[in-house]
């Protein structure tokens, strides 16, 4: 290699290292940001709603002077500056206070319940992937077809009824009336304190431990809430895939292909699908964060043990510590996911790097 072209290689890979740089830079930024307007946005809720943190803890038979006393104590008397500051230290240490309704630290039930919504979430977005990626890519190929108007219906449906409509429509038939799947909750009462889990997660936990009684047992309680979610999920990503897939198959390369002689299925699944698959792991992605932040009625319904059945009882107990740090841990999931789908749109669509 000649002294010009050595040249040319280093300010070729300086000039992609200052590129990467920039782009890790932007990338915390985006994210600091982003995470610091998520507090900003809970403490002043916290501020505004009127609940007074104080009574909440101690009740409202609690004197005068004690009131004051825990209002010193929780710093409720400096200034909002000074709050919000204190808020933000706490926040990111992990410290959300202690919870009224359990008494335990707020980080302690938080851990406690996320794996439960972490588990029905992820099951709900496989349901909804492995069926509505095949639904989208059926439905543009027969663009205007019987099979197309189908599945436009089913995502149509899916994003008009309601969830905990369904949910309870769900639970009069499948439960009630055929009995094909188990009473709402987690797990049966049977295997509850002879059960001990991990991970958190009780598929995978009573998996590795070879509990293949209390694996059936959880898959009986979690398919039909995963279903639900999973029909959900799936009315957005199948028409986002046919969205996608139709785009696609109008191209060149589509065109020359099909010159070449090459067979549909090969055209259809190994390029059109190849290359709508990178916008999609975003829209999957997305979907998947926005499961895990909106699956408070299908817990609630199904008396999931999760972050959203959390939040709805701090709610109705006035439990404001519970309900802003379960917010806070989904805003920050939700924010992190948006981030990463991001930056793998960015690593896997090359017309990216290219700009």
């Amino acid at each position: 290699m000649s002294a010009v072209e050595t040249r040319q290689s280093g300010r070729t890979s300086g000039r992609r290292a200052t590129e990467f740089a920039l782009a890790v830079a932007r990338f915390l930024v985006i994210a600091i940001t982003t995470y610091l307007g998520l507090l900003a946005v809970t403490f002043f809720i916290g501020r505004v709603i009127p609940i007074d943190p104080a009574l909440a803890v101690l009740g409202d038979r609690a004197l005068p002077s004690v009131v004051e006393r825990t209002r010193r104590e929780m710093g409720l008397d400096l200034p909002l500056i000074q709050q919000f500051y204190l808020y933000i230290k706490n926040a990111l240490s992990g410290d959300f206070g202690n919870s009224v309704l359990t008494t335990n630290p707020v980080m302690t039930d938080l851990r406690r319940a996320f794996p439960a919504t972490i588990e029905l979430a992820t099951l709900g977005t496989l349901i909804g992937s492995v069926i509505g990626v095949p639904l989208g890519v059926l439905a543009a190929v027969r663009r205007g077809s019987l099979t197309d108007q189908f599945v436009r219906v089913i995502g149509l449906l899916g994003y008009s009824i309601p969830i905990f409509w369904l949910g309870l429509l769900a639970l009069v038939l499948f439960y009630a009336k055929l009995q094909w799947v188990a009473y709402p909750g987690r797990i049966d009462i049977v295997y509850e304190y002879s059960f001990t889990p991990v991970t958190g997660f009780y598929l995978l936990d009573s998996a590795m431990q070879g509990q293949w009684d209390v694996f059936r047992d959880v898959a009986r309680h979690i398919i039909l809430p995963a279903s639900l979610l999973g029909y959900f999920s799936l009315a957005y990503i199948s028409r986002m895939t046919r969205s996608f897939m139709l785009n696609e198959l109008t191209q060149e390369y589509i065109v020359a292909a099909r010159a070449k002689g090459l067979s549909e299925t090969r055209i259809i699944w190994g390029h059109a699908l190849r290359n709508a698959a990178v916008p999609l792991v975003t829209v999957i992605a997305l979907s998947y964060a926005g499961l895990l932040e909106g699956s408070v009625l299908t817990e609630t319904v199904f008396s999931w043990p999760g972050i959203g059945l959390y939040i709805t009882n701090s709610l109705q107990n006035a439990d404001m510590n519970a309900v802003l740090g379960g917010t806070i841990l989904i805003g920050s999931v939700f924010i992190g996911i948006n981030l990463l789908s991001d930056l793998l749109y960015r690593v896997l669509d090359p017309r990216t790097k290219a700009a």
